[in-house]
């Protein structure tokens, strides 16, 4: 098990949107419904996704950009690490040490969190 720990901060709102338009392809792919938005995370360090991952790929929706995720766990809670082929390759909206947690509450929420706050993310 992997654990990832770095600072709730602000996002750009961007996935939220792409979540609830296409929130039967993330359930598809996730067996989960997500809430339409993510909890970024700012790590110390850039981090850099495993080879294997679950795939939401532009052709499947009829978009431009395909996103990978991956199931990790946030407050103990099923969640999902999201982050689009561009945001890997470096050329995104974010760096590499900014992660996206999506799961199916909004986490800001229930756990009351606000910017940087210390939050902690396992991956298998």
């Amino acid at each position: 098990m992997q654990r990832l720990r770095g600072r709730v901060v602000s996002g750009r709102a961007n996935f939220g949107f792409w979540i609830e338009r296409l929130n039967a392809f993330y359930a598809e792919k996730t067996g989960m419904r997500l809430y339409p938005g993510t909890l970024n995370i700012e790590l110390p360090a850039p981090y850099s996704l495993p080879a294997s991952v679950l795939r939401l790929e532009a052709k499947e929706y009829g978009g431009t950009v395909s996103v990978s995720i991956v199931p990790c766990r946030i407050f103990d809670r099923p969640a999902f690490l999201l982050r689009t082929d561009p945001n890997e390759q470096g050329t995104g909206h974010h760096s590499r040490n900014i992660i996206e947690i999506a799961t199916d509450v909004r986490l800001r929420d229930i756990f009351q969190l606000k910017d940087g706050d210390w939050v902690e993310v396992e991956l298998p």
